[in-house]
């Protein structure tokens, strides 16, 4: 047993000493595990400076309120708007305004009138008329849209009233012929001669 023991020490002590430069290298370091988030995804409303923004905030929202409030107006009450907004002055909000209410008239003059006004906020270079040049855009789209259907629908209604009267006309010649042809297939039936009195008829 001696002998196996001795033999194994002299083998262990024989082994090569590793070289001081293995000992003096640091243990690799283990890479970051990275773990894939996911973006949260930002409200409309902490958009900056966004088409949602200008909807719902500032002139363009107010116009906008103004527009749904009024539509149901007409007549009298209606008058009445346009007369209290004609006099709040030319901002580019109070034109705006004006041509909102105009334009409900369905009156080719005040529509025309309307056109003009947005017409002039789309030309304002002024700081308060830009942030409303975009529905003043919209809007005149729309108005001028609006007078093309008007013309045709009164074009549509003259020319029927132009049928009508030629309809009227035709029936009136009509009837003045067929009085003519009755007239002439009444028959001629003459009138009965009486004798003079006192005369005497022979035999």
């Amino acid at each position: 047993m001696a002998v196996p023991c001795a033999l194994l020490l002299a083998a262990c002590a024989s082994q090569p000493k590793p070289p001081a430069e293995a000992d003096a290298l640091p243990p690799p370091v283990a890479a970051p595990r990275v773990v894939p988030v996911e973006a949260e995804p930002r409200a409309p409303a902490t958009q900056p400076a966004s088409l949602f923004t200008q909807l719902t905030q500032g002139p363009v929202a107010a116009l906008l309120a103004y527009a749904d409030k009024v539509r149901p107006l007409g007549g009298a009450d209606l008058s009445a708007e346009i007369s209290r907004v004609g006099e709040q002055g030319e901002t580019p909000a109070a034109q705006m305004q004006l041509a909102i209410l105009l334009a409900q008239t369905r009156v080719p003059a005040d529509l025309a009138r309307a056109l003009g006004l947005l017409q002039r906020v789309i030309g304002n270079p002024a700081p308060e008329a830009q942030p409303l040049q975009p529905l003043a855009r919209v809007l005149a789209a729309r108005y001028i849209e609006q007078r093309r259907v008007e013309d045709d629908r009164d074009k549509q209604v003259q020319q029927l009233r132009d049928s009508q009267r030629r309809i009227d006309q035709l029936n009136e010649r009509i009837e003045a012929l067929r009085a003519i042809e009755r007239s002439f297939a009444r028959p001629n039936t003459p009138a009965p001669v009486t004798a003079p009195s006192g005369s005497r008829t022979n035999p």
